[in-house]
Formats: structure tokens, sequence, C-alpha cells
């Protein structure tokens, strides 16, 4: 089966204006002078400004972090207003070149960035072809102190861990190529230790999304936990964000803290639909005859067992539903096995492909195994980004294994394609209860960082809210409204996760209004706020 694309690109809105008539008003021209308000820091000195946090910080998109994507960071945006009321110089760890990776010893390991192919995200290389990363950790790392102290992949407790900077600890999983580029001669030092060497006067924090983000992009499947609320400083939440809020009050920094936003509704969990098996798709329509008739097999069991609801059935006039493997649902492999080895129609239906009747029980102890906990997707389901490269595709473990178990090279192809007669694994789909996993955890870290950031007295900025008001509808600033969707919204870059720069630059101006609030300073009424046409939304493949 071919594979099929299923992300979907929507065109923008057009915005108008009403315009009323003039009625018994006077015409004569009236001129007003407008008010000029000088632009002041407030109390706020932002003459050492640092900056600490993950991705968001560092300027991170379309998957990777470039020399432009750093320039456009949100903190360095912050960096250059700043510098208009007494902000210093803010130095970066600039990467080497624009198309973002890393190398360790020329050994390629961080791929370069995603571009926009004309239908949806594509890598750079697929477009330009072969390129030479030049960031190297044994070559070239820059030379700090870095007032940008954005460290890719974060969580909360690795500010505070040392050795996270060290390149020795990097096969050992235990340190972050990234903050090897940043610790220089104190390879052990922590990212906490490194921004208070500065001895800041004004800080920003965004940390904590990583600590729930890692748990939801491997689609909860295990292999990277939620962060846990309570424990020590070195694990749970809690002590480790008091920690690094103590550590900057008591230094004496003025500071913006930010909360973290609700993940499921970034575009990388909201393009790919529950349902992109299209009948009108030639490849796909050829085959819903056959499929209905195998899973009507199935089918007949789950009826059997009074387990309906997990009945899977491809339509030839609508969308069809992808096919999960639901590791809530009771595992029914026994049963499924029992039940076809007791049918008397099953040796039949295995004969009909090409298979011995003898070979009934093997077949049967398959469908028990392939489809013990399966279902078909439901709009309550979200899917990762990356699922829409794999549905349609034939897993190619899965061929093997089959073949392994007497089954030809064709049906074993038949029985292995993703989505459809081989159930998604975890890692693809975000289940209903790992949703709710999520969102508890979201709350529970919402709730912690404003009270420690209103305990200090710091701007607090709810990005919780900023993104519940672009997954619903968008936000408008100035000319541009910004929206969720990939690609066509202009929030989101290419990633699905991470801003674009105009994104970056309309978060900066949230974090202004933030600081305004809190140390009187005045960025939004003097107009000094940042303009969002200054700011792409996509990069060029071709940029140097």
């Amino acid at each position: 089966m071919k594979h099929i694309k299923y992300i979907f690109l929507f065109s923008a809105s057009l915005a108008f204006m009403a315009c009323n008539d003039i009625e018994d008003v006077d015409q004569e021209t009236v001129e007003v002078d407008e008010v000029q308000v000088d632009l002041t820091a407030g109390t706020a000195d932002f003459s050492t400004y640092v900056s600490i946090g993950n991705s968001l910080t560092s300027g991170f998109t379309d998957n990777a972090l470039f020399i432009a994507s750093q320039e456009n960071s949100m903190p360095n945006m912050l960096s250059q207003k700043f510098a208009l009321v007494g902000g210093g110089d803010f130095t970066q760890p600039l990467m080497n070149d624009n198309y973002g990776g890393m190398a360790i010893g020329g050994e390629r390991i961080l791929e370069p960035r995603l571009v926009f192919d004309g239908s949806g995200p594509a890598s750079l290389e697929s477009l330009i072809g072969e390129v030479t990363v030049t960031t190297d950790l044994l070559v070239n790392n820059p030379t700090g102190p870095f007032n940008n102290m954005g460290v890719p992949g974060a969580k909360s407790f690795h500010l505070l861990a040392p050795g996270y900077g060290n390149l020795a600890n990097v096969s050992l999983g235990l340190a972050n190529p990234y903050f090897v580029r940043m610790t220089g001669v104190t390879p052990d030092a922590s990212v906490l230790e490194l921004a208070l060497a500065q001895s800041p006067t004004f800080f920003s924090l965004w940390i904590g999304n990583n600590d729930v983000l890692g748990y939801a992009l491997s689609g909860g499947d295990g292999s990277n936990e939620i962060t846990p609320v309570d424990g020590d400083a070195g694990v749970g939440f809690n002590a480790t964000y008091a920690t690094l809020i103590g550590a900057l009050a008591v230094s004496g920094a003025q500071g913006v803290v930010a909360n973290i936003p609700d993940i499921t509704s970034i575009p990388h969990f909201t393009t790919v639909p529950y349902n992109p098996l299209d009948p009108t798709d030639a490849d796909f329509a050829a085959q819903i005859a056959t499929l209905n008739g195998v899973f009507g097999q199935l089918n007949q069991v789950f009826a059997y067992l009074q387990v309906s609801e997990r009945s899977i059935v491809f339509s030839e006039t609508e969308a069809s539903a992808v096919v999960v493997k639901d590791e809530t649902l009771v595992d029914l492999s026994e049963q499924i096995t029992t039940v076809l080895n007791a049918s008397e129609t099953f040796p039949a239906f295995v004969a009909s492909f090409g298979l011995p009747e003898a070979a009934s029980p093997i077949v049967a102890a398959l469908f028990g195994q392939i489809y013990g906990q399966a279902r078909q997707a439901t709009a309550t389901d979200l899917f990762v980004l990356s699922s829409a490269s794999v549905i349609g595709t034939v897993n190619s473990t899965s061929v093997a294994y089959l073949e392994s178990q007497g089954l030809s090279t064709a049906l074993a192809t038949q029985f292995s394609a993703e989505g459809i007669t081989l159930p998604l694994e975890d890692k693809w789909v975000l289940l209903p209860s790992e949703q709710e996993e999520i969102a508890t955890a979201v709350s529970s870290f919402n709730t912690i960082i404003e009270a420690n950031a209103t305990q200090a007295g710091f701007a607090f900025v709810d990005a919780n809210s900023i993104l519940n008001q672009l997954a619903n509808g968008g936000v408008t600033s100035g000319n541009y409204t910004l929206t969720s969707s990939l690609v066509t919204g202009g929030a989101f870059s290419l990633d699905g996760v991470h801003p674009t720069a105009k994104g970056y630059a309309f978060l900066a101006n949230e974090f202004l209004k933030a600081i305004d609030e809190t140390y009187g300073s005045n960025f939004e009424a003097s107009g000094s706020t940042l303009d969002l046409s200054d700011y792409p939304t996509n990069y060029a493949a071709t940029l140097e």
C-alpha cells in the first residue's frame, strides 16, 4: 500500500472592516496632536539580563537551532527593547550555520532543520541535497559567559544538575549537547550556577514545558515520563521550582516568569486527524472490500465476546479512522484465539488466503496477538505529527515476524500496514487517559509556578491562557492574526511545537506587558513593543 499524506492545510480567513455612513457630522477636519509617551524602565534594572529556560528560550524553531532562529529568539528580542532603557549586551551561544543540527568529531548527532516543501514540513536535505553540519562539539564551541541560557530539551531539574554540560556525559545520556557548548572550562557547572555567576539584575525564567512535553511527544508510551510533582529538588517539580525561584530571589535580581501551555492544543497533536483513510484515494479504496472481509471475522468474535464497540469497519463513502492499540483496554488475545480455534468456518477463511487449513491455529494466535487491544480511533484520540509519515506504510519488523510464523511475504506485508491492518503503537497516539495525565500535570505545575512567582514578587506571564486563545480562534497583534494551525497559522513553526519568529515576537510582547504591570515600565504605552511585520514565519531552504 502506498503511503498517504494526511496533513490538511486550511486557507486563512479574510478580514474586513465595516464603515458607518456619515450622518449629521461636522465635516470640518479636526487635527488631534498625538501625545508621545517617553519610554521608561520604571523600577526595573535591565543592565544585566540573563534568560533561563529550554528550547522556547533558546530560539529553537523548525525542529532545530540555527543562527537565524537564535537571532530571533524571544530573549534576544527582549534584550533589544531593554537596551533602550539601560540594558547591556546580550550574548548567545550561536550555532555555526543556518542548517541546524550538530556533530561530534564530524559524526552527526542532531539533524538539520525542517523546511516547507509546498505542501508541508520536509527535511532541509530533501530540498537542497546533503549538507555538512558545521556545529561540532569537539572543534568549535563558543566562549561564554552567555546571557541566553536556554537549553533545548532541558527539564526543570536539569537546570540544577551538575555535569549536564559535560561532554564526557553525552554518550551516557546524562548531558545535553546544547549545554556542552555553553559550559566552557566549567563542564560540571549547572545552568543555574552559570546564570547566577553573571550577577543578573534582571532575568526571565520559562521552564517546565519539557517536564510534560517529553511524555506527550512519545505518545505517552512510558519512555519519557512526566516529572513527578513531589520529591527532592533533584526529582520533584515542586521542590525544583522552589529552588530555582529561591536562588534567583536571593540574588537580588528582578525578573519575569511564565507558566506552561496546554501542550495538547499545539499543532503537533492537532494536525493529523483520527480518520485520515480516504475512500477517494485509489490505493486505499481498492482494498476496502478485502479489509472489511478480513475484519468481518474478527468483528464476529468481538460480538461474541460482547465488545462490539471494538469492531473495525472501513467506509466506502466517508473517511475512516485508523486502527490503534489501546493499552487501557482489557487484553482479549487469549479469548480471540480460543474463539477462532473453535470456529468451524475459520479454517476455510484461512484457506482463502492460500494457506493450508492446518495453519488455522497459528493464524488464530496471530489474530489474538495483533488485535487483543485493538480498536478504531475516535475524535478523542490525538496523533503526534510524525504519525503522518507512518500511517499506511508497511512495518518491516512486523513483516519479518509474520514471515517467521509461516506467512508468505505478500500476506505478511498485507497484515503489516500501519494503522490499517497493524494497529498503531502507543508512541503514535495520545489516548484520552494519557491526555488526562498531561492536563493534571500542567495544572499542578502551573499552580506551583504562579505561586512561587507571586510570592517572590516577579512578573508573571500566563502562557497557558495565551495558547488557549491561539487554539480557539487565534490572537490579533497589529495587522496579524495568529492561530495554532500548522504552516498557515503563523504562530507555530514546522515542528508543530515551537513558535515561528513571528510567534516569538508575539510572546515577547506579552512578556513586556507583564514587566510593565509589575515594574512600572511602559513598553506598551510608549509604543515600544515589537512589530510582528519585522519577523518571518518561515525560513527559506536556501538561507545561508
